[in-house]
């Protein structure tokens, strides 16, 4: 056990050191094509240096660092896709941005935490799915993933000089797409100052039949500055940060983005106390400007909506070695939340005379204590159990529909919905529990078993339980499932309770690396929807849409994932390596066994990787199967198996490299299945009913880094 004892005391990086048990998902065997045997055995934990050349995907939005590592993605604005960890999306998972906890402010959560940092910025990424250690985070039952940009550079010279930075550019073909990045350091040995910025523009995009997606165009930026000081014992970071999207269209929901602006501080503190042990602190703020309506003729229409929000948070973190072998992780965090969310009264139609008052004052607020005792019980075994306990409590103010009176001689279900809600009790209070158990014993040199056992709590968000309206217009514009349905809250909800098995063997090999991987889930008090109501805005029974209530139920999911990688050969035309991949998940709800929504179908993946000196080259074929189970109570679409082929290049001559790629290389028509129906297409010609956003038909794609 010397290299896990390596690594329990490596400075500053207790919070991940269960991440080597990412069981639930064998996020295993990374398709980073050169991988040395040291990184591969500890492929749980993926590390991008967004200023190396070896990162391909030093552009663009977070998620194209996460995907390869096994986390899926529901379609979104092209920077605002919310991940998917062992088939469950959204708030279950915990994304934590430098460490801060970044709550979505809008009701179709159009700016989840991972829209917040460019790919380009990411210096760390870690993720943890399923049986998470209650030291990563709380308030989650899929799994926790953390990015980081926060990784101050220091040099040699007393006095402050150039350290070292890039500038990079890229485009992508198929969407028209230019991406744009940069960092810079200068630094001491006690001081750094460090700036990131990316931009990112695209056009909608086209399918492989040629067509346009529609709505799917956007321009985003995001800036960042940190300063950070230094001694032999203590280390303080402040950063500041900044982003503006001023549109971004949304296909598959009813309303585009038409402005997001946010600016973020937080100050960390960071100190080693005696006998090795450790001592941070975190403040957070985060504040958010989101208006929502209609900015392009691909999508149509006049209804403005305008969000805000703020989160405070503060973490404190003690790692306290208990001998040799052991070691006490205890921490206490608080978070607070913020949420108005208005719709501005449109004079002259029947959103008037009022303002809608969707979300007035809203509060989420979460105290926790945790701890996480580690153990390495012997050369063999390694141990880790943890209790982690949060009390959250929301509440909200009073709300107003857009008007009182009757609409068109019918009642006003609006006006009803919110007087009945303003004359009931809004507070709520939950109390989370979650506790872990992680094992890890070392069969041989190159063999390892990993086993977890976790009871994990999510409580509901604001608008699981205020979402109040119940009239057609009102419901559509709450949900981030991209299903063209409408939602309403629920008040009463019930915090989600998981419990997860899982177990993963591993071996690496001089010529072999394997890692299987199986996990299973039950949720009681899962967050699900009942169908309500319908609706139709058509003549054509294409064109029914549900209305749902948020619900609890209890569900079950499970899953496993198989990754091999084969080096065949190494001789003077360079190392050639095959990867392969299997991953399956399942979901359904206890009662009949009915499908859980958004669950993707069986995924392969077969790679042939090359390497020659500083020239990398990769051809992936991806296979994913029909998807047939599909939730009937969101009207979900079955989508049809696919198949695509991409091609991969990579040069680097000293300071520059030059990346080269063909994604989709046949220009296959494929439909996404976890990519919800286009509602853009439908509000253009409703006669064919809601039909699933197509993939992206071939794109040829070239970028270059250059560093300094």
């Amino acid at each position: 056990m010397a290299a896990n004892s390596a690594y329990l005391s490596h400075p500053f990086k207790t919070s991940v050191i269960s991440s080597s048990l990412a069981i639930a998902m064998g996020l295993s065997l990374a398709p980073q094509a050169m991988a040395d045997d040291s990184e591969l055995a500890n492929i749980e934990r993926l590390e991008v240096h967004g200023q190396q050349t070896e990162n391909r995907n030093t552009l663009g939005s977070a998620e194209n660092l996460l995907k390869g590592q096994g986390v899926d993605f529901s379609e979104a604005g092209g920077v605002s896709a919310l991940p998917i960890l062992n088939g469950m999306m959204g708030d279950r998972i915990k994304v934590l941005v430098d460490g801060a906890d970044i709550t979505a402010s809008c009701a179709n959560q159009m700016n989840p935490p991972l829209s917040y940092i460019s790919a380009n910025q990411v210096t760390t990424a870690e993720v943890i799915a399923g049986v998470s250690p209650v030291s990563a985070g709380g308030d989650n039952i899929a799994g926790v993933i953390k990015v980081s940009s926060l990784n101050s550079k220091f040099g040699e010279s007393d006095s402050i000089k150039w350290n070292s930075g890039d500038i990079s550019t890229g485009y992508r073909s198929v969407s028209d797409t230019l991406l744009l990045g940069t960092n810079a350091t200068v630094a001491s040995k006690n001081i750094s100052l460090s700036y990131q910025g990316a931009y990112e523009d695209a056009n909608s995009y086209k399918d492989g039949n040629g067509d346009k997606v529609i709505d799917t165009l956007y321009r985003a930026q995001n800036h960042a500055l940190t300063a950070a000081w230094r001694d032999e014992t203590q280390q303080v970071a402040i950063k500041l940060t900044h982003q503006n999207i001023p549109f971004q269209g949304f296909a598959n929901q009813y309303m585009d983005m038409t402005d997001n602006k946010s600016y973020g501080a937080l100050a960390r503190y960071q100190l080693k106390l005696d006998d090795d042990g450790e001592f941070s602190a975190q403040f957070n703020w985060h504040g958010v400007k989101h208006e929502m309506g209609f900015f392009t003729q691909e999508k149509t229409g006049k209804m403005p909506m305008n969000t805000e929000g703020d989160d405070y948070s503060y973490q404190l973190h003690w790692r306290l070695p208990m001998g040799d072998d052991s070691t006490l992780l205890v921490g206490q965090e608080f978070y607070s939340y913020h949420l108005d969310d208005v719709w501005p009264a449109v004079p002259g139609t029947m959103m008037a005379p009022n303002d809608y008052i969707n979300i007035n004052d809203g509060e989420r607020r979460r105290a926790a204590v945790y701890g996480e005792w580690q153990q390495d019980l012997s050369p063999s075994w390694w141990l880790s159990a943890g209790v982690r306990f949060e009390y959250v409590t929301t509440n909200t103010g009073e709300v107003q529909a857009y008007s009182d009176m009757p609409m068109m001689g019918m009642p006003n279900m609006d006006a009803a919905a919110a007087q009945a809600f303003n004359e009931m009790d809004r507070e709520r209070n939950d109390d989370l529990i979650d506790a872990t158990l992680l094992a890890r014993y070392q069969l041989s040199a190159n063999q390892q078993l990993e086993f977890g056992l976790a009871r994990k709590n999510r409580a509901p968000n604001l608008y699981e339980r205020y979402s109040w309206g119940r009239g057609t217009m009102a419901t559509t514009m709450i949900g981030w499932y991209g299903d063209g349905n409408g939602y309403v809250g629920n008040p009463d909800l019930k915090p989600e309770t998981a419990h997860t098995l899982s177990a993963a063997y591993k071996y690496n090999g001089d010529s072999w690396q394997v890692s299987t991987t199986a996990w299973y889930t039950a949720v009681t008090d899962y967050i699900d929807a009942e169908v309500i109501g319908s609706f139709n805005r058509t003549s054509s029974a294409d064109g029914k849409r549900n209305i749902l209530q948020f619900t609890n139920l209890d569900a079950n999911l499970y899953g496993a994932r198989f990754n091999a990688l084969y080096q065949f050969a190494e001789t003077s035309t360079g190392k050639w390596q095959v990867l392969g991949k299997v991953n399956v998940t399942r979901g359904e709800r206890d009662e009949g066994n009915e499908p859980l929504y958004q669950i993707k179908p069986l995924q392969t993946e077969l790679a042939l990787q090359h390497q020659l000196g500083n020239w990398e080259n990769s051809l992936s074929w991806q296979w994913v199967a029909t998807k047939d189970r599909v939730d009937d109570r969101r009207l979900e679409n079955e989508t049809d198996s696919y198949s695509l082929l991409n091609l991969n290049s990579s040069m680097k001559w000293q300071d520059l490299t030059v990346t080269f790629a063909v994604n989709n290389l046949f220009d296959s028509y494929y439909e996404l299945p976890l990519g919800g129906v286009s509602v853009a297409e439908f509000k253009a010609d409703n006669t064919n009913g809601f039909n699933q956003i197509a993939g992206a038909g071939r794109s040829f794609e070239l970028s270059a880094s250059y560093a300094f």
